[in-house]
């Protein structure tokens, strides 16, 4: 069972994690299996834990951007009973962009959800994905890019494969904010408008991913393991708001490679140390 030490050391560390472009879920593997909490891999509440810290993060990210969704929200309502709005009215084609982004992973993430659960246990692969996350990102940065597009001059085809760049944050070790930011900088988008972006699409992947479990997390639940989850959910939220101010204002000057690099070396050093054991 997870402790309150656990608890707090984990839980923050999702929430940074889950922001930063260097993989939430690969953290959450790789390091328990470094701290020696092999133990966590095989509870099942450890996913139910994992379940609040993600559903924690969610609600700072829509907290944070208030009121940006209430515009998208206003936006999306009026473009059903007028369509001409996704033309012609910013929050109108931002919502529909956002929606279509958010389609390839969802669907990918319900189809193949209990098949990728395997991976979870298995720290050796998260720091071969955490190595590989760090290569891409690299990539990202060197090759060149159009930029002078705002979010809202995004095309839909863009979306698209912007919204496709997520499904590798499927497998622990891939950064969902590193493969957004990535493909909104190829859309040519400035790296500051990027991050926004990215932080707007992942919201309801998160949100719902975890609302959807939430019942799970609840049921049969005792002080044992709610508090945990509550402690950890506490320390997630409060790591995800510092992290969201810090990148936003990172990337209005700086790029993707000292996350590139950090990857590349915590997870050739974790699957060195993982190798040795």
């Amino acid at each position: 069972m997870i402790t309150l030490f656990q608890a707090i050391i984990l839980g923050a560390l999702q929430g940074v994690t889950e922001l930063f472009p260097i993989s939430s879920l690969g953290h959450s593997v790789i390091l328990p299996a470094l701290f020696g909490w092999n133990d966590l891999q095989n509870d099942p509440f450890f996913l139910n834990f994992l379940v609040g810290t993600h559903l924690a993060t969610a609600l700072v990210l829509i907290g944070f951007y208030w009121t940006t969704w209430i515009a998208l929200a206003k936006g999306f309502f009026a473009s059903i009973t007028n369509r001409e709005l996704v033309k012609t009215n910013a929050d109108s084609k931002l919502a529909w962009l956002l929606i279509v982004g958010t389609i390839p992973a969802g669907l990918l993430g319900l189809i193949f959800e209990h098949k990728l659960k395997t991976l979870f246990a298995l720290p050796s692969y998260s720091a071969l994905f955490l190595l590989l996350n760090g290569i891409v990102l690299y990539i990202a940065e060197l090759i060149p890019k159009k930029t002078g597009s705002n979010i809202q001059k995004i095309t839909f085809t863009q979306a698209l494969y912007v919204g496709i760049a997520q499904i590798i944050a499927l497998f622990p070790g891939f950064s969902r904010t590193g493969a957004t930011i990535a493909g909104g900088l190829f859309a040519g988008l400035t790296h500051a408008d990027s991050v926004k972006y990215s932080f707007l699409l992942a919201t309801p992947i998160i949100f719902a991913a975890s609302a959807l479990k939430l019942p799970g997390l609840l049921h049969g639940a005792g002080q044992v393991t709610l508090m945990p989850t509550l402690l950890g959910a506490l320390c997630a939220g409060g790591a995800a708001y510092f992290s969201i101010k810090y990148l936003t204002k990172f990337f209005q000057t700086n790029t993707l490679k000292p996350f590139a690099i950090y990857c590349m070396i915590a997870g050739a050093l974790a699957s060195i140390i993982l190798l040795v054991r």
